[in-house]
């Protein structure tokens, strides 16, 4: 799975924001307006009448990654200490209820052979967020792929987040966050580097986890 989802990121083509292959963004607007007028919005009055269009771009725009390639280098200085990029933006979408939530993602590796490309890092969680998800298997996809394309000593991965469909709907809960991490190789089986990772990620007493 995480083989195919990698290649994935490597064969991605289409423009900045163009829709993604498959999308029909004339039906996507049809059903908006169907959608709206299904819950008595009238899209008739002059200030409603293009939101149809501008919803069905702004959800392809989010349903949508950016190409890139995901560049390795050889790791010529034997580099052997932790890499981390810490408040990664993650804008995604739940897929229980199509609302957005957003927060940062830490990602970090212990270097084995090869290094990557830092800015990869962040590209790489856009990749898997840009896609209706749900945030457990986001971070565990974020760091899979990690794993299976740059084959590191150790892999991992913190988001935090804010979920519309709690805060705006239901619960309610203004405020609240989730946190979720996945760790691999060395930061999952060390508890010196599983400690340094969550205290450079400030996650705090994550460090006596098991």
């Amino acid at each position: 799975m995480a083989k195919l989802e990698v290649g994935a990121i490597r064969s991605l083509a289409s423009p900045r924001h163009a829709p993604a292959q498959g999308m029909d963004l004339a039906a996507a607007e049809l059903a908006a307006e169907r959608f709206l007028a299904a819950l008595g919005i009238d899209t008739d009055a002059e200030s409603l009448r293009d939101t149809p269009r501008r919803m069905a771009h702004a959800y392809a725009e989010m349903l949508t990654p950016r190409p890139f390639e995901l560049t390795t280098f050889p790791n010529d200085e034997g580099y052997d200490e932790l890499v981390l990029v810490r408040s990664i933006p993650v804008r995604s979408i739940c897929e229980h209820h199509l609302l957005p939530f957003t927060g940062v993602a830490h990602v970090g590796y212990l270097p084995g052979e090869r290094i990557v490309g830092l800015s990869k890092l962040a590209r790489i969680v856009e990749h898997f967020a840009r896609r209706p998800q749900v945030q457990e298997r986001l971070t565990k996809q974020v760091a899979d792929s990690l794993q299976d394309r740059l084959a590191p000593r150790g892999v991992g991965v913190v988001i935090e987040a804010d979920h519309s469909c709690m805060t705006l709907r239901g619960v309610q809960a203004p405020g609240a966050m989730t946190v979720t991490s996945t760790l691999l190789g060395t930061l999952r089986d060390d508890a010196r580097s599983r400690a340094e990772f969550f205290a450079l990620t400030g996650q705090p007493g994550s460090a006596a986890r098991p």
